[in-house]
Formats: structure tokens, C-alpha cells, sequence
């Protein structure tokens, strides 16, 4: 099934005509030996500047694998990623300071993602110390972005001196997400961000997440196994399966009108509230 099949046509906010912010064009991933393991296959994709979208899919379908690739953490095994018109595959990590200050990640478990070691206020403003990001950051004071970060997420400025482990899951991935603003990125991709917290805390950090996309007109890149995680948060949403996309179109008219089959049992799996 090609993307046009799936989705209706190419992905982005009707109201956008400009050049995207990203374009994925027949992105292929494999491993193993000979390649045998394709994790994308022909995937292509826009993302327009301001877009919100949920990448969703089951586990193994793709999803981390095509971001490590938006981000240039990794290499595809054919196909294109531009940014802003630019062609990143290929680029040396010495050439990337662009994309490493304008692209920031958001990973699924705090507790691996951060720096035991280290303060908050460490951890926080270590991106601004990057000899990639130093020539994208001149005029940024730490101390000043450290204190309006924490504050964006809010958290105490006195937390910075304190270590991730003082903190709670939910307060953690706060910090992460303190850490991911700190260069005052472009776009946010965030990766599974709620998973690997208590569901108490979750909604907490979806409407910061919602907020704070709002309140700084950031791209949101959203992955996720769970269409009820993304269902008030995106506006635009893909689902892989084996690493083609399923389906794709805004997220009123998948969740409305779902396509695919496969997008359809992944609603059927949303549990219901009955009371």
C-alpha cells in the first residue's frame, strides 16, 4: 500500500504551502547480515513547521528506528531525509551543529536518559556546551536558559543542584524535557515519553508536553504504541506495521474513520470506560 493509499496524500496541515520543515522520501532501514531485516521499507513523510505528529505502530514496527533517522543517529540504507532543504544523509556529525540545535529528543525512560552523576543543572544545560551547538548557542547564557527552563517545566529553580535520583519518574522526565528545551529547538521528538511512567502521572506530562508545544510554537515529532496516549495531542498522525506506513491522514479522520485494518484493531484495543 503506497502513502497515498493509506492516508489520502501527503501528510501535512492543509493550511501550510511552504516548504516542509522535513521530507522522508523512500526511507529504507535494514540489519543483519545481507540486509535481511528491513526495518522501514519505502517509507516516505512530510512534516510541516507547527505540525503535531504521532508516529504510532506496534512494537517493532518502525517507529524508533525512522526518528533515529530523522535525527541523524543514524544512517538509512537508501532514501533521503532533508531538513529545512537540506540533505542530511551522509553529513558528519562536525556539520550537523544545524540540526542537532534545532532538532531535540525526548527519550521513553528517564532514568537511563539522565546522567546520574551529574546535577539537574548539569544535565540541563549540557546541550549549550556542545562543541556542535556552541556556534548556534553563542548568546545564550546558561545560567539564564537553566533557570527559565526549569521554570517552564515546572520545577524549582533550587532543583538544579540537586541529582535525578532525588526525584520522583513524572519529575524526571521533566527534567528531560528541560534539557531537550534548552537549546530552544525547533522541533521536539519525543519518544515513547510517557510509557515508562505511573498512569497517574501520565496526563501530567501530556498536557506539559501539549503546553509547552503550544505556548513555543515547537514541532511536535510524537511516537508512540498507544492511540488513546495520542488521540488529544497530535493533529496528524502515521501508523506503521513492519515498517511501512499503514495509514496516514489528520487525526480526526483516523480516529473518526480509520482505513486500515491494522488501524482499526489498534482502536479496538483502547480500553472503554464503562460506567
Amino acid at each position: 500500500m503506497s502513502a497515498d493509499d493509506a492516508g489520502g496524500g501527503v501528510l501535512g496541515t492543509s493550511e501550510t504551502s511552504s516548504e516542509p520543515l522535513y521530507r522522508v522520501t523512500d526511507l529504507t532501514r535494514s540489519f543483519g547480515r545481507g540486509g535481511r531485516v528491513r526495518a522501514l521499507d519505502g517509507v516516505s513523510l512530510e512534516v510541516r513547521r507547527g505540525q503535531r505528529l504521532c508516529i504510532v505502530g506496534e512494537s517493532g514496527s518502525g517507529k524508533s528506528t525512522l526518528i533515529r533517522l530523522m535525527a541523524a543517529l543514524d544512517r538509512p540504507t537508501s532514501g533521503e531525509i532533508s531538513f529545512e532543504g537540506r540533505s542530511i544523509v551522509g553529513m558528519r556529525e562536525r556539520e550537523l551543529g544545524f540540526l542537532r540545535a534545532a532538532v531535540q529528543l525526548v527519550f521513553q525512560d528517564p532514568r537511563s536518559s539522565l546522567n546520574p552523576r551529574m546535577t539537574v543543572g548539569s544535565i540541563v544545560t549540557e546541550p549549550l556546551r556542545s562543541a556542535h551547538l556552541r556556534s548556534a548557542l553563542d548568546a545564550v547564557d546558561p545560567r539564564q536558559r537553566l533557570t527559565e527552563v526549569l521554570r517552564a517545566v515546572d520545577l524549582p529553580t533550587d532543583a538544579a543542584t540537586r541529582y535525578p535520583h532525588e526525584f520522583s519518574g513524572g519529575q524526571r522526565q521533566r527534567i528531560a524535557i528541560a534539557r531537550a528545551l534548552a537549546p530552544d529547538p525547533a522541533v521536539l521528538i519525543a519518544d515513547e515519553p510517557v510509557s515508562a511512567l505511573d498512569v497517574s502521572v501520565r496526563a501530567q506530562v501530556l498536557n506539559l508536553l501539549s503546553d509547552l508545544v503550544a505556548a513555543r510554537g515547537l514541532t511536535l515529532i510524537f511516537v508512540s504504541h498507544d492511540l488513546a496516549v495520542v488521540r488529544h495531542l497530535c493533529d496528524s498522525v502515521i501508523v506503521l506495521k513492519q515498517g511501512r506506513i499503514e495509514e496516514q491522514g489528520s487525526a480526526a479522520q483516523v480516529f473518526a474513520h480509520p482505513r486500515a485494518a491494522y488501524t482499526q484493531a489498534l482502536l479496538a484495543a483502547i480500553p472503554q470506560i464503562r460506567l
